[in-house]
């Protein structure tokens, strides 16, 4: 029988079993939050840091559920924008979802490149500024020739980052061993005050869990996707949920507070204190781990930017292609100075609250989503309380709310 090219790419597609999939899902959480972010969030939350991740972790567990069930009904490559117009029949929301797909790319990427800086001065003492232009510069540069990416790549990457978080970890057991007695110092707080800096600390900490949401993307490649799609979310945000807060333990008891607050690179601080070597190591799987996030943003935002002019949801300008290396070249260049520029004028706490609020907005609109499609029937809530994904809709408008207030008194 002759085998189309379109059988062809059928027959490719569904070639993403579960441990593939949980290991991408993990690869995108992961990616480099937990690497430059652990000493923010203990600046807004203090001894209680770990209490903040958790509160993130709920609720990015209960969005990741929203997702699970929209992505089993619709399972196509068009992610939330598709489930937005699915629930709410507005082209308008659709390409306002679309840009702040873009936005949280973009200052992601911003993210990062500060960390990295923060980390590369750990090694080498040279400009942070020409660091810093040199390396978004590069990755754009990368970007725009293009690169033949596979899920087994991603795959290595993220085991190496994993790796590097259990030997954290590892390294750490004598920090887990004092948890028993100094619980009441991380996890009761006893005030008004302390549970508003808990509540800073996770809209910050909630850009570490960032990422589960493009699992979606590749469900048309996945085996049996009403199966093995709920259960990558779950278990990428279950996995990282458990490293994040170990990590934070061990830093809060690791380091003074005041230094691991102060600190450009706080995970490399914590590990060298005992073991140097160890803590060179860290330090260049941070890197490796921040280059590779800088790169992944800055193609998802190019790429949905390209998306969207094809569409005719953004100008035709971002359509082109070139013709020598066929990949966006407009909207490349456009993104990679757009991250330039935003990393070059906004500190890193800055750039990381931008990416939590966009992406906060849109996990309104997906749990919202869900919870319409609910009451109309459209969506089977077999498994889930119909009234979670309006919980989760709250708890984000909470957590903006609460940031916004922050900000203006």
């Amino acid at each position: 029988m002759k085998i189309t090219a379109a059988d062809k790419q059928t027959q490719l597609a569904r070639k993403i079993g579960l441990l593939l999939l949980t290991l991408y899902g993990l690869g995108t959480i992961l990616g480099a939050g937990i690497y430059v972010l652990i000493g923010k969030v203990a600046g807004e939350a203090g001894m209680f840091a770990p209490l903040a991740f958790i509160v993130a972790a709920g609720i990015a567990a209960i969005t990741g559920l929203s997702y699970s069930k929209l992505v089993v009904r619709y399972p196509q490559s068009a992610g939330e924008a598709r489930y937005v117009e699915e629930g709410f029949h507005r082209p308008w929301l659709t390409t306002t979802v679309g840009y702040l797909v873009v936005f949280s790319g973009v200052v992601s990427s911003a993210t990062l490149a500060n960390g990295f800086v923060g980390y590369f001065a750990a090694f080498f003492q040279t400009s942070s500024l020409l660091v810093l232009i040199v390396i978004v510069l590069l990755m754009g540069a990368i970007a725009l020739v293009g690169i033949a990416e596979s899920l087994w790549l991603t795959a290595a990457i993220t085991a190496i980052e994993i790796m590097g978080l259990i030997w954290i970890i590892a390294l750490g057991g004598d920090e887990l061993v004092l948890l028993p007695e100094r619980f009441p110092d991380l996890f009761v707080p006893k005030s008004l005050g302390a549970l508003l800096g808990i509540f800073s600390g996770a809209f910050l900490a909630f850009y570490a869990f960032i990422g589960f949401e493009d699992l979606v993307n590749v469900v048309e490649e996945v085996k049996r996707p009403e199966a093995n799609m709920p259960r990558a979310i779950i278990i990428s945000i279950v996995v990282a949920s458990t490293l994040y807060m170990l990590i934070s333990i061990i830093a809060i008891l690791g380091l003074p507070l005041d230094i691991l607050i102060e600190s450009e690179a706080p995970l490399r601080d914590l590990v060298i204190r005992d073991n140097p070597q160890a803590g060179d190591w860290i330090g260049v799987i941070s890197l490796f781990a921040i280059v590779n996030g800088i790169l992944i943003q800055i193609i998802m935002a190019s790429r949905i930017l390209y998306g969207m002019a094809v569409q005719k949801r953004a100008p035709s300008l971002f359509s082109e292609v070139s013709s020598l290396t066929l990949t966006p070249w407009f909207s490349t260049i456009f993104i990679t100075l757009t991250v330039l520029v935003a990393a070059l004028w906004f500190p890193l706490v800055v750039l990381a609250k931008a990416t939590s609020f966009g992406i906060l907005i849109i996990f309104v609109l997906i749990n919202t989503t869900l919870w319409i499609l609910f009451r109309r029937g459209d969506v089977e809530s077999a498994g889930c309380v119909t009234s979670l994904p309006l919980v989760g809709a709250l708890l984000c408008v909470a957590l903006l709310v609460f940031q916004i207030v922050s900000v203006m008194a």
